[in-house]
């Protein structure tokens, strides 16, 4: 039976636990170690089948940029599969943009996991993933068929390690301000040489209770603390709330470890600055799309 519409498909956010830059290839990018974890803050999206071979975005909440990473997750899929049919696909944005949660890859990998399953394709996974990668190095986490919701990340992003951590309370801020990622990584305070683990040795060497207690650092905050004030001010608001806190990706987003129980250390601070958002999530142990193609 052909399927019409697929509708509440979820793009759930991720945080960088620790990242560090470990070098940087000849052709300039930068090559990292970190461990992503999905949390349940998160978009939803709709897809309704087209027969017209047309591909159209509708914004149900923020407006998006009008070539998005959604429109051309659908339009790489459409034209490496050489399929006749299109979509409508609408977007209920919830993730803020420029926070470095990677709400864009999400929805990108959504979109193939989504259009596979409308279009009837049966693209296995690791093809989707080749493909994921080509739009951003992001990607092929939320493709990631590994069972649990969380990775050790290297290279560009691009070679994942599942890792298997208990859910955990993450408290979330993105301030008002967004940070454009090329001038963090043109910024002579950006470390490029941080000593590389070996993950293996790491997870045998209590590394996964490490990873709970505040692991590594951000090496991209330094730089973005410079260049936005905002990220210093958001860090130190969670500081005093949780005892710790930490950048997320090239984004303005600080989050704090805030537990392991049933109810997190302590509570979202309520008086945020105007235009800030923030929120208490939960981490995920795996996606809420697991098992949408073969692997």
């Amino acid at each position: 039976m052909s399927l019409t519409a697929l509708y509440d498909v979820a793009a759930p956010a991720k945080l960088n636990l620790f990242l560090h830059i470990v070098g940087r290839r000849a052709d300039g990018y930068h090559l990292l170690q970190s461990v992503f974890v999905l949390i349940d803050w998160a978009d939803t999206l709709h897809f309704e089948l087209r027969r017209d071979g047309r591909l159209a975005r509708h914004d149900l909440t923020a407006a998006l940029p009008a070539d998005d990473l959604c429109l051309r997750a659908a339009r790489a899929l459409q034209a490496a599969s050489g399929t006749s049919l299109g979509a409508d696909i609408s977007i209920d944005k919830q993730v803020p943009w420029g926070a470095g949660m990677g709400g864009g890859s999400s929805d990108a990998a959504s979109t193939l996991l989504a259009l596979n399953r409308l279009w009837q394709l049966d693209w296995p996974r690791e093809k989707l993933m080749a493909l994921g990668l080509t739009l951003g190095a992001d990607v092929p986490f939320f493709l990631a068929n590994s069972g649990k919701g969380s990775a050790w990340v290297e290279g560009i992003g691009e070679k994942l390690t599942p890792l298997e951590l208990p859910a955990q309370w993450l408290a979330v801020v993105k301030p008002a301000a967004s940070i454009e990622t090329r001038g963090i990584f043109l910024s002579p305070l950006l470390v490029r040489n941080t000593e590389a683990a070996i993950v293996a040795g790491f997870l045998e060497d209590g590394g996964m209770q490490s990873l709970l207690e505040g692991f590594g650092r951000n090496d991209l905050q330094p730089p973005a603390e410079s260049q936005c004030s905002e990220v210093a001010q958001a860090a130190r608001l969670l500081e005093a709330r949780f005892g710790n806190s930490r950048m997320t990706g090239s984004g303005s987003a600080v989050f704090s470890r805030a537990g392991v129980d049933d109810l997190p250390t302590a509570t979202m601070p309520t008086d945020l600055p105007s235009g800030w958002v923030g929120r208490m999530c939960r981490s995920l142990v795996q996606h809420p799309l697991q098992g949408w193609c073969a692997d």
